[in-house]
Parts: structure tokens; sequence; C-alpha cells
């Protein structure tokens, strides 16, 4: 991403009250991107790393605790679309989402309980 793509984004995204900056350039190693500062401590670094695809880099103190993985077709994105998908990623999953899931969520199985010794023991004597 180059700088005046990025100060455009980040000045937009601002103006949609999500707080982000321009992440500049480090000694060679990465490039123009944006990072966006959560509310929880964490901040997402997105397009940083000179690739052509959107990802994002979700760290903590300088560790890296997530990411949004490259989203399809991002290469050839406009602002406004790379605007809408940093608005509405979900940070909250160690492998985020692009744009959150429609509610197709199952319950999630209840694995059995553990057999104590006292009910393997009562069943021994049962049987």
């Amino acid at each position: 991403m180059d700088e005046q793509r990025a100060r455009r984004v980040v000045e937009t995204l601002r103006g949609r009250n999500v707080f982000a900056h321009v992440k500049l350039p480090h000694a060679g190693i990465t490039q123009y991107g944006i990072r966006v500062v959560l509310p929880d401590g964490r901040e997402a670094i997105w397009d940083n790393d000179g690739t052509a695809g959107l990802e994002a880099q979700v760290m903590r103190d300088g560790v890296l605790v997530g990411f949004v993985p490259s989203i399809p077709a991002s290469e050839t994105f406009t602002d406004e679309q790379i605007i809408e998908a940093i608005a509405a990623a979900d940070y909250d999953q160690p492998i985020g989402r692009s744009r959150p899931a429609a509610s197709s969520r199952r319950p999630a199985p209840v694995a059995p309980r553990p057999t104590g010794l006292a009910e393997r023991l009562r069943r021994t004597f049962r049987d």
C-alpha cells in the first residue's frame, strides 16, 4: 500500500469512528500499512507486508495473538472496499473473519462426563 492511499483510508476510517493510524515502514522490512487500535489493548496491522492481498496481523504487546487471513480478490479493492473490510472485520477470534458470518452457529456437542472411580465401582458391583 502506498503512503497516500494509506492516509486516505485512515482519514475515512477515523470519520467512521475507527481508531486508525498510518503504520510507517520499518527499516525496509515492512511497507506503509494501517494500524487499528482495538479497545482491549490489541492492535490490528493491515497490509504492511507488501503482498497484494489485504490481510491483518492482530498483535498484543508486539506478540502475534491472531490474524485476519487474506481476503479473496482484495488485490483489486477500491479505497471504499478496503475501508469497509477493515471497519467490518471481526477481531474476536484467533483467526478473524473479514466479514461477520451469518448466524449459523450450532451449539457445541456436549462431551460425555468422565466416569469417576466411584461410578466404575458401582457398575462393577451391579453387574
